[in-house]
């Protein structure tokens, strides 16, 4: 397995925004001439699962090893994360009706992040051409594909819409689909994986101010589960990436990780893991 170490970019509250979003967006960090580049490419080679592009040096520098991707990813996935060994295209002719939403094969459930599904728009994807959309904290709501494929437009879902060069990060089990395109042209999308090759520690970078008792764990709009299992969830994942899933536990009713009373009535919240 190809591994990278690089130096991380995410602080502590951009990687618990992770944890309780499932996914995050970076705009535009691949050059332009390597988006031109990876479309003639995909031109020439238009196959679903283009994997002889992970050959690329050129694609590999430029995108695979993109400095804001890869120390978002490194941040994720400590240090030494194993690198792509499949690439494939989302690539379809517009317009296009919408996909039905689903969770990928293989989903795992739970609090590990042991690797990353990754997509890249090398070219505009505006909402008129059909921009994966994604579920905001789905990928804590289990539920079978084949009980998903109805629904329709879920209110709160988020639209990929984005410019040439967009890489977002994922948590493999997150809910998407690639929304309904009204637009004409080819549109492509590239999705891979990287992957977790040493034990989760807080090697992010870390901000002075960040308090593991009082942080926000709280996802904002519907969440789609049981009342405050989003918190319960997001703190679980955050303690996993810390490396301490031993100190994690949950007193339950109105303790930690709710945060609503701290500052009015208390100092730290009830039911604080202790050691940290």
């Amino acid at each position: 397995m190809r591994t990278h170490t690089c130096r991380p970019t995410l602080n502590d509250s951009q990687v618990l925004e992770f944890c309780k979003q499932g996914f995050l967006l970076l705009e535009g960090v691949v050059p332009d001439e390597i988006n031109r580049r990876v479309v003639s490419f995909l031109d020439d080679n238009p196959s679903h699962e283009p994997t002889e592009i992970l050959v690329e040096d050129w694609f590999v520098d430029n995108v695979i090893l993109n400095p804001q991707a890869a120390g978002a990813v490194r941040s994720l996935l400590s240090q030494s994360f194993g690198l792509p060994i499949v690439m494939s295209n989302h690539r379809v002719e517009c317009p296009s009706p919408a996909q039905g939403w689903h969770r990928d094969g293989n989903s795992q459930h739970g609090p590990a992040l042991n690797y990353l599904q990754v997509f890249y728009y090398p070219e505009d994807c505006p909402l008129d051409m059909g921009p994966t959309e994604l579920l905001p904290g789905s990928h804590f709501l289990f539920s079978l594909s084949k009980q998903m494929g109805h629904y329709g437009a879920i209110r709160g879902a988020f639209r990929s819409a984005a410019p040439a060069g967009s890489i977002f990060l994922t948590v493999y089990s997150i809910w998407h689909r690639r929304g309904a395109a009204s637009g004409h042209g080819m549109r492509n999308l590239l999705k891979y994986n990287y992957w977790r090759t040493e034990p989760p520690k807080r090697d992010w970078v870390r901000e002075p101010d960040f308090d593991i008792a009082t942080a926000n764990y709280k996802l904002e709009g519907q969440t789609f589960r049981e009342q405050f299992r989003d918190c319960n969830d997001a703190a679980e994942m955050f303690f996993w990436l810390l490396g301490r899933s031993d100190a994690f536990h949950l007193e339950g009713g109105q303790g930690w990780p709710l945060n609503r009373h701290v500052g009015k009535y208390l100092d730290s919240p009830y039911g604080v893991p202790v050691g940290l």
